[in-house]
C-alpha cells in the first residue's frame, strides 16, 4: 500500500527542512509523539538507527527508524520497522520560490501482519488519514514560526 502527495508550505526551504530534521519539534505536530532515542550512528546520517515512541492506547508504540538516504535540504529517506509492519518514507522538498516550499511525501507499507492487512482493506484511510493530519499540522506549525 502506497500513500503519496504533497503540501505547500509558506516558508523558505531551509526553514521547512530545519523543523523537519529536528525531532525536538515533532511533538508540536504529531499528536501522539513521545520521544526519539538514538540507538547507533550519528544523528541525521545514513544508516543511523533510532527508536521512536508514540502514545498508543494506555501504552506506547515503538518504531525503529533507519535513515537510508539523507540529501537534505532536498530529500530524505527512511525505513521503519514495527512488530506488525514495515514501511519506507521518501520526503522531497522543492523550492517553489524564495518563500514557498512544496513538501512531497511517499509512504509505502511493504510488510503487514494479518490484522493490519485486514484493517487496511476494511478502512484504507486508517494509514493515510493520520499522515495527512500530521502533514497539515506540520505546515501550520512551520508557518507560525
Amino acid at each position: 500500500m502506497k500513500i503519496s502527495g504533497y503540501i505547500d508550505i509558506n516558508k523558505p526551504q531551509d526553514e521547512v527542512v530545519k523543523y523537519f530534521n529536528n525531532s525536538d519539534y515533532a511533538k508540536e505536530y504529531q499528536d501522539t509523539f513521545l520521544r526519539k532515542v538514538l540507538i547507533s550512528g550519528e544523528k541525521g546520517e545514513e544508516n543511523t538507527i533510532s527508536k521512536i515512541y508514540y502514545k498508543h492506547g494506555k501504552g506506547e508504540m515503538e518504531l525503529t527508524e533507519t535513515i537510508t538516504k539523507n540529501n537534505l535540504p532536498d530529500s530524505f529517506e527512511a525505513f521503519f520497522n514495527h512488530k506488525h509492519m514495515d514501511n519506507t518514507m521518501v520526503c522531497k522538498f522543492e523550492e517553489l520560490d524564495k518563500n514557498n516550499t512544496r513538501y512531497h511525501y511517499e509512504y509505502e507499507y511493504i510488510r503487514m501482519t494479518l490484522i493490519p492487512k485486514i484493517f487496511s482493506k476494511i478502512n484504507p484511510g486508517m494509514f493515510s488519514k493520520p499522515a495527512e493530519k500530521w502533514l497539515a499540522q506540520f505546515k501550520e506549525f512551520v508557518e507560525k514560526q
